[in-house]
């Protein structure tokens, strides 16, 4: 599809929102629950579904192999999870009547068995991790350049030191996979073009 390379873009520059949106909310001292705790999780959940054709975009510029497959699988899942950890913030904040009825919600999903290990500490990192494995598979082929790996590590890094450098991570993910734009974009106009018979 041609704007697959618009899902590989639409992803990062989710996160890029997210974290405005965040930092705006923020400024008043009072985050969560209402309108600027859903408007934030709710383009942060937009951008995550927006990396599910983007991740099989980029794939799609791999041969066909067994470990392409699992990376990208494995990437699936960390990326299904995290969208279940945003929802679940979204219902929370729908909920509660406070920030600290919130917490409360929160904390009682977190205690149900396995949640936490599936939805917030270790099954999510998976997204994150097969992303860079596929940007590493691609710079390897010379499908992507050398920088975009190092720069998407550290687009990844940045949120964990601090979510008020969301933007800057977002930001630095676009400008690292952006490189791909033009050979995801003709890959859809071959998958697209008519067949023609002579």
């Amino acid at each position: 599809m041609k704007r697959a390379a618009l899902y590989v873009l639409a992803g990062p520059v989710g996160i890029v929102a997210y974290g405005l949106v965040r930092l705006w909310a923020r400024s008043d001292g009072v985050y969560g629950p209402g309108l600027d705790w859903q408007a934030a999780h709710l383009v942060a959940l937009a951008g995550l579904v927006c990396f599910v054709p983007g991740v099989l975009a980029l794939s799609r510029l791999l041969p066909h192999s067994p470990w392409r497959t699992g990376v990208v699988a494995a990437t699936l899942v960390g990326l299904a999870a995290t969208i279940v950890q945003f929802g679940a913030d979204i219902v929370e904040g729908l909920l509660a009547e406070d920030r600290a009825e919130m917490s409360r919600l929160g904390a009682d999903f977190k205690d149900i068995p396995g949640v936490e290990v599936a939805f917030y500490d270790v099954v999510p990192q998976l997204f994150f991790l097969g992303l860079l494995v596929l940007a590493g598979m691609l710079a390897a082929r010379r499908l992507l350049s050398w920088w975009s790996v190092p720069l998407l590590l550290a687009g990844i890094v940045l949120p964990v030191v601090t979510l008020d450098l969301l933007p800057i991570g977002g930001l630095f993910m676009a400008l690292a996979l952006a490189p791909t734009l033009p050979l995801v974009r003709q890959r859809g106009e071959r998958t697209e073009s008519p067949i023609t018979v002579h």
